[in-house]
């Protein structure tokens, strides 16, 4: 009796570890997404203050360049999204990025885009903050040594 236990033991062990590893791992997925959502919309949010600035004629030609990048990402999630209601989405999506990036043509929004290649743009603060903190530069004496 104790044979068998051992026996059955082991392998239960080894089943608990494996979904214990990948809960571990959908948890850490939810988070990249969760922050990859949050700083999506942040630059949406920077985008439409842009816009907005352009409307009442504040805004510079490189800020007015930051928003269209960034509108070109939220169309770029768009179309992905066009995609993730047709049957076999988990299959056609990774296809669609996979042969985007071989032909040169990103398909993925900055915010998911691996590390790397995330933009500058992104970091980017709003122009009225930006003005402030170039000024808080300048004030800085620099050290000689």
């Amino acid at each position: 009796m104790g044979l068998l236990r051992h026996l059955h033991k082991a392998p239960i062990r080894v089943l608990r570890l494996q979904r214990r590893k990948s809960m571990i791992r959908i948890r850490f997925s939810m988070i990249r997404l969760k922050t990859a959502l949050s700083q999506e919309k942040a630059e949406t949010r920077q985008m439409l203050r842009i816009y907005q600035n352009y409307l009442s004629g504040e805004a510079s030609k490189a800020d007015l360049a930051v928003a269209n990048n960034q509108l070109a990402d939220v169309l770029r999630a768009t179309g992905l999204g066009i995609f993730a209601i047709l049957p076999f989405a988990p299959v056609t999506i990774p296809l669609i990025v996979k042969l985007g990036r071989k032909l040169g043509i990103e398909v993925m929004p900055s915010a998911f885009a691996p590390t790397a290649k995330k933009t500058v743009s992104s970091l980017q603060a709003l122009p009225e903050q930006r003005g402030s903190v170039t000024a808080k530069k300048a004030e800085k004496p620099l050290k000689q040594g």
